[in-house]
């Protein structure tokens, strides 16, 4: 299991200096809905290795977030607001 720091690390990497072969596919990945959400994000996290830099099929994907105080959960809203406004 990854600990503080190395999730850090994984972070703070830039994807060209990550190599491609340590990736795990996405659509690899099965989630167990009957876990509780700590054991399911754990079970997770051993499954994709790297939680911020991983494959969608041939395509190497890097996640990243900023410390804009915003939730994905308040954009998701906002964005389907404004389109509900159109």
């Amino acid at each position: 299991m990854l600990n503080l720091a190395q999730l850090d690390e994984l972070s703070q990497t830039p994807i060209n200096k990550i190599d491609r072969n340590t990736l795990v596919d996405i659509k690899t990945i099965k989630i167990d809905s009957s876990l509780t959400n700590t054991k399911r994000m754990l079970d997770y996290l051993e499954q994709i290795k790297n939680p911020y830099c991983f494959l969608c099929g041939e395509t190497p994907v890097r996640v990243g977030f900023s410390d804009t105080g915003k939730t994905l959960d308040g954009a998701i809203k906002s964005h389907f607001l404004g389109l509900k406004a159109l």
